[in-house]
């Protein structure tokens, strides 16, 4: 399949045009008006420092539906300790930065470059993009972000520093999901971790129904409030 390159104007070749790894498109920026119009179609950027912008519809798609996640034993046990203070959009930057920053097992240097945190710094600024922190005795232990769209969130990247730090904030984010009004998580990638907790892979074509199905509006979003039971 040949990779798109994309024009001025934010518009997208259809995702079902990508190529057997996902690969759809090449080029363009990082603007808000693009960011969201790839995201509205399941569409994410990824790439080195150094590299073009790619643009990727991968499938299958990993994603998290609220009513199948599984929390376990020992993670209910945590959460019910409150070994950790999780919020909501208090510290995005930080987040981002930490994601960026947090060394992986079997990977080199980060794709969340300069050009990409500000990008979604500014996503979250329009009320677009939001985060959740797990504080451990006042410090920034763990957390994640991402791009939400009416009832969909797409998530980007997550870092811990203590154990089952990230684990809880994305646990309190699943139990947050009616207060937030989401119907389904975007995880991207399939992981194992990600699986033990009740992820599950869609097709594109059943990925692309559900985008349909619960992305309406596109507004933007006050600060998120959790409520932690």
């Amino acid at each position: 399949m040949p990779v798109f390159r994309l024009i001025d104007d934010p518009i997208f070749p259809a995702p079902e045009l990508a190529d057997d790894n996902g690969l759809l498109a090449i080029g363009g920026d990082l603007s808000p008006v693009r960011l969201l119009s790839a995201y509205s179609q399941g569409i994410f950027p990824w790439y080195n420092e150094g590299d073009p912008i790619l643009w990727w519809s991968t499938s299958p798609r990993l994603v998290l539906l609220p009513s199948e996640f599984h929390c376990s034993k020992r993670l209910q046990r945590t959460m019910r300790q409150k070994k950790f203070l999780v919020t909501a959009d208090t510290a995005f930057n930080q987040v981002i930065t930490a994601c960026a920053e947090t060394e992986r097992n079997g990977e080199k240097g980060t794709w969340i470059t300069d050009e990409m945190k500000q990008a979604y710094i500014t996503l979250h600024q329009l009320g677009f993009a939001h985060s959740i922190e797990s504080w451990f005795e006042n410090k920034l232990a763990g957390g994640l972000y991402g791009v939400c769209l009416d009832g969909i969130f797409f998530g980007e990247s997550m870092f811990t520093r203590v154990t089952d730090a990230s684990k809880v904030a994305l646990a309190t984010l699943m139990l947050n999901a009616d207060n937030l009004n989401l119907r389904l998580v975007d995880c991207q990638m399939t992981t194992p971790h990600l699986l033990s907790m009740g992820a599950r892979e869609l097709s594109r074509t059943e990925f692309m129904s559900r985008l349909e199905e619960h992305i309406d509006t596109c507004l933007p979003q006050k600060k998120w409030r959790l409520v932690i039971r």
